[in-house]
């Protein structure tokens, strides 16, 4: 069977018995902030198990993408020198949320295997948590006592955390062993008899002090890998030798030209398994939104990334290469998982980017891990230190993980403890250097409770709770405390007989701790003021805010569905975007991205704020939302546009887009690995931004007058350099080549000259140097036409007029010329018989009769 006849028939048969086949939900688990990628099928109905949400139906199935990299449930290490782990897999499963128990499970696991999929019963072993008497007497049904086994905790008992939901399992292995002999190696981690099917029974709670309760209403959970069933189907002992992972590692050989090695022990085999593994769990995780990073999740898939790319070297590539395997993966599951065709260009390009930088700096890591490891074994020590290990992270993005296998392959460790600390103290600096850097005024804690006002004013009359220094608490206030990167406002409050500066704005507990400009006197604790926030200032705010959601929306079509928000900046002056991107943004996407903010700006679109409850406003279509943040019950929603623009916000915003004016992109820059930068003004921003281009540009165009005059003077000058050095040797070279007719010396030669005035000084200097009873015709091609030059010493020009001379020779070409008696020039366009013209211009001096 083909593995998507597998997926199928796994699907119809529990179809046929009542379950509702539901889609995978995403690698990225939103909404479950203790796991970094869905590890399991239950991960979606995590909240039926803890009895926190329930479903319009009590039995389901699917195949959920699930990824294992990091936890409790790890495999990286495996994948590659083993055939059955993988970072990314499909777990097919079925779920009975307090309907049927353990006979259904088991009778239909049994049919499904050896009825429909025709599993020979001899080669199956079934394992039983060991007080299970219940499941133990169902699989009685099926098997023969010495084919059912039982084991522990640690084998055959499931556990969501240290308290909640929990069960006895039973898992199904299937054996390989040529003569189905292998129960003595069940749950012996060894491929020869392999778990194929693990059903869980979620029957008790566990209580903090370790006790089990029975549930009121038990459930089923199971699980099963399609890599390693349709192995067992295909009658494959590798998973790599199945339809899933064929064409993949058919592909890196045509990339690499070398034979796939199905020995364990081969560099070729393990480094083709990595690639064709880690390919996938990349492949969809950037389907599914995740980008590679330096923190969380993204730092997993860096990882994983640079492990497949290190061992990619192992095949002689070295340049980016894994990108080149995602169109084959999307061959293979593109039908059940259309997402990876749909991001298939952002996922290659997303991969090369990363494959890049690494390569980068690999080579010279490489050579800096080999004389770590020189200098460790020369110590005599067997454990890489702690701080080279960082050091390969820090200066050459080695993950530590990838130094441990580098160091494993030298028959060394690496101090983990030591590189742990090495890392904390990084993180520390890095809090430091980071730390915000409010005015530090507030000394003690402020009592009082105070309510924010000012979504719908900018003005507000209350009563002050308490003061302290130079700080004071009122009942309610208009002023927004700095929050999702809106800066705080400024403004006054007038008590009547004294104004006073409001500076910042921070939360302390309940209480909005206006700080001041100077001490608050005491004596207005219970009196009643009026608080005034900076309208002017706080609109510019407002304006940027809200282009902010705009180009938030501009940046998503305009780069792709990758694009998220990793902070952002909202100022009166300007706004500041951070978000995940791989590359530069380019001049034409930059212009599209301006041109559909500035559109929405035209447009002039309602700006529409909901107060709604979480559930509900998740709901909402569209709604960006940021992971990791956390919400209340109650949240607002910022719409520009239904079917453009929503995002869970706390900020405040203009009312209509029009409001904003303008918007222009100012700057885009990298802030670090996978995360762009783009800067923008609006409003009277925008008038200030533009007023300081113009007169940057009345500047540089001072400067360029400037610098061009100065170019003008530099060539001149230089000219006259060449023109000197080059007369100090032509000039004497033309005068010892002079010819002697009837006593004159006579000069006819062809020269190189830029211009016509060039060809005159070098005319005149040889004229100066003659000084007497000399003639010269100098002849130069300049842009395609010949210049022509007479000079006659001043004893001669009554006799041998330049200009005449020269008229004659250039008639004699098809051309004119004239001048002064010692000077004169000429042109003609032909060049064809200039040096028979100059060969006989001494004999024209010989027949020359003066003209009166």
């Amino acid at each position: 069977m083909l593995s998507s006849e597998i997926r199928r028939s796994f699907l119809e048969f529990f179809a046929a018995r009542g379950h509702r086949i539901v889609p995978s939900s995403s690698v990225i688990p939103h909404g479950d902030p203790t796991l970094l990628f869905t590890n399991a099928g239950m991960n979606q109905f995590k909240d039926v198990f803890l009895g926190v949400g329930t479903r319009d139906y009590t039995r389901a199935a699917n195949t959920q993408k699930c990824i294992r990299v990091s936890g409790k449930h790890n495999d990286l290490e495996e994948v590659g020198y083993d055939t059955y782990h993988h970072t990314f897999f499909e777990m097919l499963g079925n779920w009975s949320f307090g309907d049927y128990y353990k006979a259904e499970a088991i009778a239909w696991a049994w049919e499904l295997l050896t009825q429909v999929w025709k599993l020979p019963p001899e080669r199956l072993y079934a394992t039983v948590y060991h007080t299970d008497d219940e499941s133990f007497a169902l699989w009685q049904r099926h098997l023969p006592d010495e084919h059912i086994l039982l084991f522990g905790d640690k084998d055959n008992f499931w556990e969501m955390g240290e308290t909640g939901p929990c069960g006895p399992c039973t898992e199904i292995h299937y054996d390989r062993t040529p003569r189905a002999n292998g129960r003595e190696l069940v749950n012996a981690g060894t491929q020869d008899v392999i778990e194929i099917w693990n059903n869980v029974f979620i029957q008790y709670n566990r209580t903090a002090d370790g006790t089990l309760e029975e549930l009121p209403r038990k459930h089923v959970d199971t699980g099963m890998g399609l890599e390693r069933i349709t192995a067992v189907l295909q009658g494959k002992d590798s998973n790599y030798d199945t339809d899933l992972f064929v064409p993949l590692i058919t592909r890196i050989e045509e990339l690499s030209g070398k034979r796939y090695e199905h020995n364990l022990g081969s560099a070729v085999g393990i480094a083709m398994r990595v690639m064709a593994d880690h390919i996938r769990a990349l492949s969809f995780a950037i389907a599914d939104g995740a980008l590679p990073g330096n923190e969380g999740r993204g730092y997993v898939l860096r990882r994983i990334l640079r492990r497949a790319v290190r061992y990619s070297r192992n095949l002689g590539f070295s340049e980016p290469t894994l990108y080149r395997l995602v169109e084959t993966l999307a061959e293979i599951m593109g039908d059940p998982f259309p997402e990876l065709r749909h991001h298939r260009a952002t996922i290659e390009r997303v991969i090369h980017a990363e494959e890049e930088m690494f390569l980068a700096t690999l080579d010279r890591g490489i050579e800096r891990f080999a004389a770590i490891a020189a200098q460790t074994k020369a110590r005599g020590e067997t454990t890489i230190r702690g701080e080279d290990a960082f050091l390969l992270y820090d200066s050459f993005g080695f993950p530590l993980d990838l130094t441990e296998l580098m160091a494993r392959e030298e028959g060394l460790a690496v101090d983990r403890s030591g590189f742990d600390r090495c890392m904390t103290q990084q993180r520390e600096r890095s809090r430091q250097a980071h730390k915000r850097h409010h005015v530090e005024v507030i000394t003690r804690s402020l009592d009082g409770e105070s309510q924010f006002v000012g979504y719908d004013t900018l003005e507000s009359e209350s009563r002050v709770l308490s003061v302290d220094d130079r700080t004071i608490v009122l009942a309610t206030t208009p002023f927004y405390v700095e929050s999702g990167g809106q800066v705080s406002d400024t403004g006054t409050i007038d008590a009547g007989d004294i104004t006073i500066r409001v500076t910042d704005v921070q939360r302390i507990s309940a209480a909005i701790v206006h700080v001041c400009d100077q001490p608050v006197p005491p004596s207005l604790v219970g009196r009643t003021v009026v608080a005034r926030v900076d309208a002017d200032r706080r609109w510019s705010i407002q304006r940027n805010h809200t282009a902010t959601h705009l180009v938030h929306e501009a940046l998503r079509r305009v780069l792709g569905e990758h694009v998220k928000q990793s902070g952002s900046l909202v100022a009166p002056d300007r706004l500041r975007f951070d978000f995940s991107h791989f590359s530069k943004i380019t001049s034409d996407e930059r212009a599209e991205i301006e041109r559909i903010v500035n559109e929405k700006i035209l447009e002039r679109i309602p700006v529409e704020t909901r107060v709604l409850p979480i559930e509900e406003a998740r709901r909402v279509p569209g709604v960006k939302m940021f992971f990791g943040d956390k919400y209340g019950d109650i949240v607002r929603v910022v719409i520009v546009d239904e079917t453009f623009s929503a995002e869970f916000c706390g900020g405040t915003h203009v009312r209509n887009t029009s409001e904003i004016g303008l918007f222009a992109l100012t700057d885009e820059s990298a802030i670090a690995a996978g995360v762009r930068r783009i800067e923008a003004v609006t409003g009277r921003g925008l008038a200030e931004h533009i007023e300081h281009l113009r007169q940057r540009i009345a500047q540089l165009s001072a400067h360029e007058a400037d610098l061009t005059e100065r170019l003008r003077t530099l060539e001149r000058e230089l000219e006259k350099v060449r023109l000197d050095r080059m007369l100090s040797t032509l000039v004497p070279q033309l005068l010892s080549h002079a010819a002697m007719v009837g006593g004159i010396r006579v000069i006819s030669a062809q020269i190189e000259a830029s211009d016509v005035e060039h060809l005159r000084t070098i005319a005149e200097a040889v004229r100066q140097q003659m000084k007497h009873s000399g003639i010269g015709l100098l002849a130069a091609t300049i842009n395609d036409k010949v210049q022509m030059v007479c000079i006659v010493t001043d004893d001669l020009a009554a006799r041998y007029h330049a200009g005449k001379l020269v008229a004659r020779v250039a008639e004699q070409l098809g051309g004119k010329g004239g001048g002064r008696p010692t000077l004169a020039t000429a042109g003609v366009r032909s060049t064809e018989r200039l040096d028979d013209a100059l060969t006989q211009f001494p004999l024209l001096l010989e027949q020359w009769i003066p003209q009166d």
